[in-house]
């Protein structure tokens, strides 16, 4: 048998010997192909260097590419962006660093540097309409200056996790999440909140109720588009629950390019709406008296491609292994929560009023328990971990996840049932439980566990210890995914 090939090598060679070859102002219909095709590479298991034989060569001859953004997550979740020249890129992607000592829960000031390697299987090519003509994205593995792993991304962890999965057992962690988020008037929203002027919502249409013309309509439109020519194969969009809410949901892939897409949907999200003039926050609670959003996360293992969480026997068509992968998380629920709602703001969205999933059980009908078992066949079965806000880090709650219902398996655990115990009610009773987590210490490294802490502890500080009626200052502008440098200093 010859060298593996990608299918998407055929494509680039159909694209190579025709005249319209690079003009990276590309179509739609183009975007879409050539994204999807890259993802179905990424499904066939194929690794990073399959991909960087077939993509550097044309990498170097396209002369329409003039900048590669490389990404990367800080421990809490956010996205960070390097732009870097193509011709610098190709010639230094061994030896990129950057300043760790500027990155929270990163390096302190005497170790800053760390290094980025590229990888290949995380490559895409952008729409110019959102991130400017000839730039394409890759996804960065962060190391330490000699090279090795840095026990602080999160990104790696759950990348080498999932890849002993495959060569072990030969099996494919699949996660779909459905991630809410609100439409607010004006730009720079989250900046520009005080309790004397909180958010005012861009539309006051909701569920299903959304005129095609509406605000909330039209950006639901022009980010779906983006998505799709991302590759996300969209399954179906809509307003939520609140007014000016908005879910987006695409097919399921690996949890790990899953956690990317989480990323750059919200990217994407925020640039579509600042370009209409408004603020697309994903603040689990904007607003202190309407729903919150949340991030469903649908989660199951294929075994040899066959989906193991599924049981035709079974009421509920789960499987036992799947009710003990569950069972694993559910029994770490209260350890984990900090992970699933990592801000103050996110313990508004417990609040069991507004269809809170607080609630340490599994059920097929009730919405307020942390694992909900969605109707599913041989295809589609699945548990949902309902908890997860918008704002947590989408590779450590997965990774956690993982680590967990592992455990729940190997432990043959059964999922609990009678009165259901109640998820942490504020960020101060979560990090009493994740501190004291000897399972989370072991399983995310002492450093990466007690850095991740003092950053919540660090903004619980910052914000009001009592929630009240009335969403505060300090839980919005410190929040992780809103603050810089700039709002910190204020304080």
């Amino acid at each position: 048998m010859g060298p593996y090939i990608p299918i998407t090598f055929y494509y680039f060679i159909v694209l190579m010997i025709s005249s319209n070859f690079l003009s990276l102002d590309l179509s739609p219909e183009e975007l879409t192909k050539r994204n999807t095709s890259l993802k179905k590479d990424r499904e066939a298991g194929h690794d990073s260097q399959a991909f960087r034989d077939t993509l550097l060569p044309m990498l170097r001859s396209e002369s329409g590419i003039r900048a590669v953004i490389v990404c990367f997550a800080d421990l809490e979740g956010k996205l960070h962006l390097l732009d870097y020249n193509k011709e610098f890129f190709m010639d230094s992607m061994e030896n990129l660093t950057f300043d760790g000592s500027s990155i929270n829960g990163f390096t302190s000031l005497n170790q800053s540097d760390l290094r980025l390697f590229p990888d290949w299987t995380s490559f895409r090519w952008l729409p110019a309409s959102v991130f400017g003509a000839g730039k394409v994205m890759i996804f960065g593995r962060i190391a330490k200056q000699d090279g090795t792993e840095f026990e602080n991304d999160m990104r790696s962890k759950l990348g080498t996790l999932l890849e002993e999965l495959r060569n072990k057992k030969n099996q494919r962690v699949l996660v779909a999440p459905e991630i809410e988020g609100f439409l607010l008037d004006d730009i720079d929203a989250e900046q520009k909140f005080t309790e004397e002027s909180p958010f005012e919502l861009a539309t006051k249409t909701g569920y299903f109720s959304a005129l095609p013309q509406d605000k909330l309509r039209q950006f639901i439109d022009a980010f779906a588009k983006i998505l799709g020519e991302l590759g996300f194969e969209n399954e179906k969009d809509h307003p939520e629950v609140a007014p000016s809410q908005f879910e987006l949901n695409w097919k399921y892939t690996d949890a790990l390019h899953t956690a990317d897409q989480i990323l750059i949907y919200k990217l994407v999200a925020r640039q579509v709406a600042k370009s209409m003039g408004m603020t697309a926050s994903f603040l689990p609670k904007p607003f202190a008296k309407i729903n919150g959003s949340g991030m469903h996360a649908n989660m199951s293992i294929a075994e040899n491609g066959k989906n193991i969480f599924y049981d035709g026997s079974d009421a509920d068509k789960l499987s036992e292994i799947g009710r003990q992968f569950a069972a694993g998380i559910l029994n770490r629920g209260k350890e984990l929560c900090l992970i699933m709602n990592p801000s103050v703001n996110a313990y508004r969205r417990l609040d069991p009023k507004y269809e809170a999933p607080n609630e340490i059980k599994m059920s097929d009908k009730d919405r307020g328990s942390m694992v909900r078992i969605p109707v599913g066949n041989e295809k589609s079965a699945r548990i949902e971990v309902r908890t997860v806000a918008p704002d947590a880090n989408p590779y450590l709650t997965f990774y956690t996840f993982i680590k967990s219902g592992q455990e729940g398996i190997d432990e043959k655990m059964s999922v609990p049932t009678g009165q259901a115990e109640i998820l942490p009610e504020n960020i101060h009773l979560s990090l009493t439980h994740y501190e004291g987590s000897e399972f989370l210490q072991e399983i995310m490294g002492e450093d990466a566990h007690q850095k991740y802490g003092e950053l919540k502890v660090s903004v619980a500080n910052r914000a009001a210890r009592e929630h009240g009626h009335f969403v505060k200052t300090g839980e919005v502008l410190f929040h992780h995914e809103v603050t810089n440098q700039y709002l910190w200093d204020q304080f």
